[in-house]
This record gives C-alpha cells, sequence and structure tokens, in this order.
C-alpha cells in the first residue's frame, strides 16, 4: 500500500534511523518561515513552510549537537533518488554534508566531500551516527573533540527556537573554518537576514568556550553601531561598550567602533585614534559589518594590525555581478576584489530570493515609469529656448555657459528641473492613493540635498492638498528631508516608529545601508543609480516583514530604470589596492530650467522572482505564459484540473510547483485585480481560459444551481454547508479547509460539525460540496 510523505517518515523512515542509533535528540525537523502571499488584495502566509530532515551528531549530553545530513523523504511509491536533487539544494542551504533520498525502503547518498551518488541502499543499512561523524571529521578537517571546534559545541545561550535555520548554516559554516585554523570568513547575507544576530552568536559560542579575549565589532555609521550595540549588550551586558573619540573603552571586552571614531573612514585619515589607543594583536577577534561599504585601504589597517586575530567580514553584497558598463562597475569590482581577495570566497551564501521563498523577507513588486525628457535628453536649444537660471542668485545664464548637452544621469545634479519634480512626485502620490493612501512608510532615493529637499517640499503640498480635499486630518510632519546636513540620523527613530508622523523620507545615502525600518513599505528611486551594489543596499531597506502592521510585501518604484541591476553579476578579478581619490576634478557650474512640459508613462509592472538561481523579475503577462504552460503540461484539460484542485494534498503540491512556488500567483491576483476571485478561478482562466467567477457569484450558483441537492438534505446539514460556502466568499478554497472553520459562530448557530456527521463522514460531505462549488 502506498504511504504519503507524512505516512512514510512515521512508519518507515523514522523507525529505521532510530534501529540505527539516531534518537529523536538527534533528529532535527527544521521548519522555515511560513511563505508570503497576498490573498484579498492582503498580504498573508501560508499554512505551512518547509521542512529540512536534519540529522545532528551530539559529542555529550550538554553540548550543541552538529548538522552533519539531511534527508528528503518521498512517499513510499516514489524511486528513492526522486528527491535527490532538491535535497542537495537544501542540504548547501543548511550547510551539510551528507544529502539523502530515500522512499523508505531504499536510500541514495550523496557525499558533497567526494561528490559522489551512491547506488540504492536499503534503509536498515543506513549510516549510524558514530560513522557519519568519522566521515565529517575525517573530510571537514578536524576533531570535534579538539580545542578549536569546542565553540561548535556551544548551545545557543537563549535557545534553539531563538534562531533561523540558515544563521545556525552560517554560525557553524564560520565555526568549522576557525576548527580548521583559519582566520578569515566571509559570510554573504541578503539585508533583512539577521546578520547582526550571527554576529552576536558567533561571538557569544567563542566566549562561552573560553577563546574570546577581546572582540571588536566595526561598522560604518552611528546608527548601526547603536544598533550593533543593543544587541550585544543583551547578551554580554557591559562587557560591550562603544568606542567614542574621549573614551576608546580598553576595559571592555567587545569594543563597537565605527570607522569614523577610529580614523579609518576615508583615504586621508591617518587611523591615528586606532593606532594609538590599541596596538598591534589587540583584538583576538574583528567583526567588520558591512564590510563591502568601503574600499578596502580605507579600513585595511585594523586587520592588518591584527594578523593573529580571527576575522570575519560581513556582507549583504554578492560575490558576483554582471552587467553594466564599466564605468558603472568601477567601484563595485574594486570593493568586491579586495574581500574576496582578502578573505576567500564566502563560507555560506544566503540570497534575498531564498529569503523570499523560505516567507523570512517579503515579496517584492517593481513600478516602473518612464518619462519623456529623460529619454531624450536636455540640448542647448531647450534652454535657450526655456532660459536658465543660477539655483543660488536666481541671475540668468547665459546659454554660453551651459553644457551642450544634458542626459538624464546628470539631471538634478547639474540642470535642476522643478517641473520634473513635480510631475514625479504627482504621478507617486497618485500610485500610493490607488494603493493603500498616502500613510505609506516610504524612502525616496535623490540625487543631491537640494533634490531632496525639493521632493520632500512637493510631496508635503500634494499630502495637505488631498488632506483638504478629503476633509483629512493633516498628520505633520508628512514628508521630511532625510540627510546629513539635516541631522538626518535623528528623523530614523521617527520614521522607524511612529505611525502618525514622518511617512515619507526623502534621502541622498543616509539610508542606504544597515538602518533598519521594518515597517517600510516603498522603496522610490528618483535618482540614477550606477553601482550594482549601492542598487543592492538601497532595495534592501523595504526587505524586512513587520509583522505588527502585517506587512509582508513591498513595493519599488522605479523612474530611473534602477531595476536593471536586479540580479545582475559580474566576476572580477583582484586588482591593486588603489583608487582614486577624487581630488583634482573641477566642480561643474549647476543651472536651473523651468517650464517643460513633462509627460510620464507606465514602463511595466513586474513580479520579482527567482529565476535560474538568481533573483529577477518578470513581467505580468511572461508570469501568466509560465503559469499557463505549467498547467497545461501537468494537468492536461479543466477537468482534470478540477480534480486536483480538490484534494488538497495535490493541489498544494500544484501550488507550490508554480514559478516562484506560488507566491507569484498570490501577488498576482493583486496585480490583476482578482481579490474577488479564488485562486482557482484564476489559475483555470489563465490555464485554459474559462470567464472566471468572483467567489461570491459561485456561492450563489452553488445555492440556485443545487437546489434540489440541497433541499433532500436535512435542514441543519444544508444551513451549515452553505454558512461554510459564505467563509470561502471570504477567504477561498483554504478558509474551507481550515480546521478552525467549525469554530465560527455562523457554523455553529447552523449546526456546525454535528450537522454533518448526521448523514456521513464529513470530509465526504465537504467534498461533494466542493465539487459543485467549482462545477457551477
Amino acid at each position: 500500500m502506498s504511504l504519503s510523505e507524512s505516512d512514510t517518515r512515521a512508519k518507515l523512515i523514522d523507525p529505521a534511523l532510530h534501529k540505527c542509533g539516531w534518537t529523536e535528540e538527534l533528529i532535527r525537523r527544521e521548519e522555515t518561515e511560513k511563505g508570503v502571499y497576498l490573498l484579498d488584495g492582503r498580504p498573508a502566509r501560508r499554512e505551512r513552510g518547509r521542512t529540512d530532515y536534519l540529522l545532528r551528531i551530539k559529542v555529550n549530553s550538554i553540548t550543541q549537537p552538529v548538522a552533519v545530513a539531511l534527508i528528503e523523504a518521498k512517499s513510499s511509491d516514489t524511486p528513492p533518488e526522486e528527491g535527490l536533487e532538491q535535497a542537495k539544494k537544501y542540504a548547501r542551504l543548511n550547510n551539510v554534508s551528507f544529502v539523502y533520498s530515500t522512499n523508505g525502503y531504499l536510500f541514495i547518498e550523496y557525499d558533497s566531500f567526494t561528490d559522489i551518488t551512491s547506488k540504492p541502499q536499503k534503509i536498515e543499512n543506513f549510516p549510524s551516527p558514530g560513522t557519519l561523524r568519522e566521515r565529517y571529521e575525517k573530510n571537514i578537517g578536524f576533531s570535534l573533540n579538539d580545542k578549536y571546534a569546542l565553540p561548535l559545541l556551544m548551545p545557543y545561550a537563549s535557545g534553539e527556537a531563538s534562531r533561523r535555520y540558515y544563521q545556525d548554516a552560517a554560525i557553524r559554516s564560520v565555526l568549522e573554518k576557525i576548527a580548521r585554523g583559519e582566520n578569515r570568513a566571509l559570510l554573504y547575507l541578503s539585508t533583512g537576514s539577521g546578520k547582526t544576530f550571527i554576529a552576536v552568536n558567533i561571538l557569544k559560542k567563542i566566549a562561552d568556550a573560553e577563546q574570546l579575549r577581546r572582540a571588536l565589532f566595526l561598522c560604518d555609521r552611528d546608527e548601526l553601531r547603536t544598533q550593533a550595540l543593543a544587541a550585544l549588550q543583551n547578551v554580554f551586558g557591559s562587557n560591550a561598550a562603544p568606542a567614542t573619540s574621549n573614551n576608546p573603552q580598553k576595559n571592555a571586552r567587545i569594543v563597537v567602533a565605527t570607522y569614523q571614531t577610529l580614523n579609518v573612514s576615508n583615504y586621508e585619515d591617518d587611523a591615528k585614534f586606532f593606532i594609538k589607543n590599541y596596538p598591534e594583536n589587540y583584538f583576538s577577534h574583528i567583526i567588520i559589518d558591512e564590510c563591502h561599504r568601503s574600499a578596502w585601504n580605507k579600513w585595511s589597517v585594523v586587520l592588518t594590525r591584527n594578523p593573529g586575530a580571527i576575522q570575519i567580514g560581513l556582507t549583504a553584497t554578492p560575490r558576483y555581478w554582471e552587467g553594466g558598463n564599466e564605468e558603472d562597475q568601477k567601484a563595485d569590482k574594486q570593493i568586491t576584489a579586495d574581500n574576496l581577495k582578502y578573505f576567500g570566497d564566502p563560507v555560506y551564501e544566503y540570497g534575498m530570493s531564498q529569503g523570499i521563498e523560505d516567507g523570512y523577507l517579503p515579496a517584492c513588486e517593481i513600478v516602473r515609469r518612464i518619462t519623456d525628457i529623460d529619454e531624450t535628453g536636455i540640448s542647448r536649444e531647450d534652454i535657450e529656448r526655456l532660459g536658465a537660471k543660477d539655483p543660488i542668485t536666481g541671475n540668468t545664464v547665459t546659454v554660453s555657459d551651459t553644457k551642450p548637452r544634458y542626459e538624464a544621469p546628470s539631471y538634478e545634479a547639474l540642470i535642476q528641473l522643478p517641473d520634473r519634480v513635480k510631475a514625479w512626485c504627482k504621478d507617486l502620490f497618485e500610485m500610493f492613493l490607488q494603493t493603500s493612501g498616502p500613510h505609506q512608510k516610504t524612502v525616496i532615493f535623490c540625487v543631491r540635498d537640494t533634490h531632496a529637499g525639493q521632493v520632500s517640499q512637493e510631496m508635503n503640498n500634494l499630502y495637505a492638498k488631498w488632506c483638504a480635499k478629503n476633509k483629512q486630518e493633516l498628520l505633520e510632519p508628512y514628508a521630511f528631508k532625510c540627510t546629513a546636513s539635516e541631522g538626518g540620523s535623528d528623523y530614523i527613530a521617527d520614521l522607524r516608529g511612529s505611525e502618525k508622523t514622518h511617512f515619507i523620507a526623502t534621502t541622498v545615502d543616509l539610508i542606504t545601508t544597515g538602518v533598519d525600518v521594518p515597517i517600510l513599505k516603498n522603496v522610490v528611486f528618483f535618482k540614477y543609480v550606477r553601482s550594482p551594489i549601492s542598487f543592492q543596499q538601497m532595495l534592501g531597506r523595504g526587505s524586512r516583514i513587520h509583522l505588527p502592521t502585517n506587512k509582508l510585501m513591498f513595493r519599488v518604484y522605479d523612474y530611473t530604470n534602477a531595476t536593471r541591476l536586479l540580479g545582475k553579476e559580474f566576476k572580477v578579478k583582484p586588482k591593486p589596492e588603489t583608487g582614486d581619490t577624487g581630488k583634482g576634478i573641477e566642480k561643474e557650474k549647476v543651472i536651473k530650467v523651468e517650464g517643460f512640459d513633462v509627460h510620464i508613462n507606465p514602463a511595466g509592472t513586474f513580479i520579482v522572482m527567482e529565476q535560474n538561481g538568481k533573483l529577477g523579475m518578470v513581467t505580468v503577462e511572461e508570469y501568466k505564459e509560465k503559469i499557463a504552460q505549467y498547467l497545461v503540461a501537468e494537468t492536461k484539460d479543466l477537468n482534470t484540473f478540477r480534480t486536483i484542485w480538490l484534494d488538497p494534498k495535490n493541489r498544494k503540491q500544484l501550488i507550490t510547483a508554480l514559478p516562484n512556488d506560488g507566491s507569484g500567483i498570490r501577488m498576482l491576483q493583486e496585480l490583476l485585480n482578482r481579490n474577488d476571485y479564488d485562486l482557482y478561478d484564476m489559475l483555470a482562466e489563465i490555464g485554459f481560459g474559462i470567464v472566471p467567477k468572483t467567489k461570491k457569484e459561485r456561492v450563489e450558483a452553488l445555492q440556485y444551481k443545487n437546489a434540489d441537492w440541497l433541499n433532500n438534505l436535512p435542514d441543519n446539514t444544508s444551513a451549515t454547508l452553505l454558512a461554510m460556502a459564505r467563509q470561502f466568499e471570504l477567504g477561498g478554497t483554504e478558509e474551507l479547509e481550515n480546521y478552525h472553520i467549525f469554530s465560527t459562530a455562523e457554523i455553529i448557530n447552523a449546526g456546525g460539525l454535528n450537522a454533518l456527521k448526521v448523514i456521513g463522514e464529513p470530509n465526504e460531505i465537504i467534498r461533494q460540496a466542493k465539487e459543485r462549488l467549482f462545477k457551477v
């Protein structure tokens, strides 16, 4: 008899593992967060996440188990090798070396150390914990009994429930490298994935192993220092302290400092504070947060003066980029090459697309716009026709003093265009009104300080007029300039915390990196971005889930084609440690030109999804085509599709196998304004061209087209089924299968579960009702 995956685990795999010595404390079912989708226009979570079946080994009863293997379980009638490729991906994400796929009778092993896949073997021959430990230690290069492996065995101070699976994998990756005697490690994790948590727990495990003498946590901004300090003090108390220009905190066990404090923030700095207060090899451990942020020779003295220290770099920047021109890539290539040259390849990587798939990062929609004058450029003839002024004095600027031509990337930097600012702000504000209204936490990236001020002023004007027209309370400040010249760091707490003020932050680069604003719903590009690294960081400002406001997705409004850099990679080779200091560049004259009739046009709405292992985006039409191709190939016709849909297990497999793990179809539901429709009608329309019915229309049709069937049922049974149908109207198919449906007042009052039991098995009655619901 065929067994489902869950039954195969319980009845075949678990008993076999127990016989081989794998007790329950050595088996961890690592479940990811519930993935994100959109339901009735609101983000929601799937019923459950992915479960990875990890095998771990323990040195003794009080040590932290170390994960070494992953098992992919399939139903008992499936070939044992079927889940192997999927398991390899999950094994990489969990940082384990031995990968197994099994149907409960036979298993296949893949050994990542040797890259060899075994033949099918009987499940009774599964390797024991002792065998896998011996193989792990032989290939990893150390024994778990070694002194420097001790941090690996230190339990999490706040328990394992506090960490996510990939954070544990990243921590183990670093500690394994240290245990091999290597003292440099680089971690790449997407913005919002919890790099600070990882850093704190690496230091904590090393400290608990009594191998931490003094540590330095180095970051590049006061806001980042504040965030890191709070996390470190939560674990280390007063042993973690912030270095200031007046106090190097030489009594602290962990020093938290910025580049600026140590005098290593730019090419001209002499590192005097750092050299004076911290002798060579003063620190036993150094963590560089956001190590992509500054070119290597600005802060490398911190590492080179501590050659004996364990040195760990954290970055949200991928190691490879492609695309863009040489000018775009120059600075990014240098930073990326420096990191790789010094630290080596990342020991662990966790990208944004994986974070979205796992449900730890929000889904993303991109709205692109194009502007006529950005496409055509501005000629000297245009300036002669409209006139140019000095933006400081207001005096007229002669045409001969202007450039022959201005292209879009120079707008607002060399030529101020108030009409363009007004048009962009008006277009953006109208899109806010079309979604959830003007009170959306947003960051707008501008070209320079004056541009940020103009955008802030225009957004405030639009908001004030809207409030007056709609008789709404004016919540001030609405838009505000968040730049260094305005002391912008002082406003970040209000952007993050206040629900009644500080909605729109206009900035140049103050919020580009590291600043956590989980409530942020929109990221807007009003500036041209050349650097893939900068783009990745700007995009990352929105990539945090915020449960208190049910923020499970964010939007990118792109007016400058910045999203062309999404998922792009370039491969680099290490370059000499030199850089352009920027000296000797003559400051160009800035002019202001008014009178342009600016036209903005839509340039597409896109869904961000994983393509060929990289983050990418597809148009709505392309995504619909992908879905249609899959449905026709897998379900053949509408009747087969309906049969699959009625079975919860088969439906889940169908949705999960859709492009982007099914999350894209939920977003598509909102983009096509199909929130009143069940996913069944969405997919049936895309795949088979049926005319979709709203959920309300289906419930109404169930009543009048199946009146005879309903009338022949006991009154309480009929009333209960119709009450359940109204729950379908509210929440779709999944609501019908929610066990808590029988706790709703309407269904209880109609007769509830007992009313169904009167005529037979409730699941069968519900199945018949669902079948009739989707046939009408």
